[in-house]
């Protein structure tokens, strides 16, 4: 029983530690965001990094999620004679949830990991402490980039994802069941309201800032050589996946009570 306890309160100073330095590394990451130089180069290279490199992937699994969501609401609204609301419901659950979670979810393991894999290289090869050696802070030039990069581009990541699984809703309903086209459209528009896309979008620019935050975390604290930066990779992915699942109900919970 004793082992157990002293197991569980290990893990406790580990999180505690965990979270205490992640909290800082946000906190030295809005102070240099205030501070000039600022990197202007950096933030846009990485703005093409997190959002253009992560739409192929995206665009795909928003079309696909759009489909299959149609399809299975189709279904299940056709046997209580509401079929004419699938564009409703495909709208909407894109929007609020589907667009801004998966998305994150995506970049997070295409851009997160590419964060940390890059930075806990740089760490054990010393490159960082060459920038602080050069009086350069590493924190404004590798990381402010990146997080700024995250808030901005996951939202507009999120917006094309939006647009690409309702399209992909109604190409099921209209091509596939032979609904009609203006009905669609007509109930997705009557009951779409703009706070569900503004609310999303708030949800996208969280997801982004944690993705970045975490991400760069693992990679600047990286050490063990080469398997430490697989460790890093590893755990970014799966540190901010989670945080996006957990943070989600939170933010749905305060966005749309």
């Amino acid at each position: 029983m004793i082992k157990y306890v002293e197991l569980l309160g290990k893990k406790i100073i580990v999180f505690s530690e965990e979270f205490g330095r992640i909290l800082l590394l946000l906190l030295s990451t809005f102070k240099q965001m205030m501070l000039p130089p600022f990197e202007i180069k950096n933030t846009v290279k990485q703005m093409l990094e997190i959002g253009v490199k992560s739409l192929p992937v995206v665009l795909v699994t928003a079309i696909f999620t759009g489909m299959v969501f149609a399809l299975q609401t189709y279904t299940g609204f056709k046997r209580f004679g509401a079929a004419d609301m699938v564009g409703t419901v495909v709208a909407l659950s894109m929007t609020r949830e589907l667009g801004p979670v998966l998305t994150g979810l995506i970049v997070a393991g295409r851009a997160g990991a590419a964060m940390a894999a890059e930075l806990g290289t740089m760490r054990v090869t010393e490159q960082i402490d060459a920038l602080e050696t050069l009086a350069t802070n590493p924190v404004k030039y590798l990381i402010v980039p990146r997080f700024i990069s995250g808030i901005f581009m996951l939202p507009a990541v999120t917006i094309v994802a939006d647009i690409i699984g309702i399209a992909g809703g109604y190409v099921v309903t209209v091509g596939l069941f032979k609904t009609s086209s203006v009905v669609y459209w007509k109930r997705t528009w009557d009951y779409l309201e703009m706070g569900d896309i503004y609310n999303g979008l708030i949800k996208a620019c969280f997801f982004g800032a944690a993705i970045a935050l975490i991400s760069s975390y693992k990679g600047f604290y990286t050490s063990g050589g080469a398997e430490g930066v697989g460790k890093a990779t590893t755990g970014a992915v799966v540190l901010s996946s989670m945080t996006i699942l957990i943070s989600d109900y939170f933010l749905s919970n305060w966005l749309f009570r």
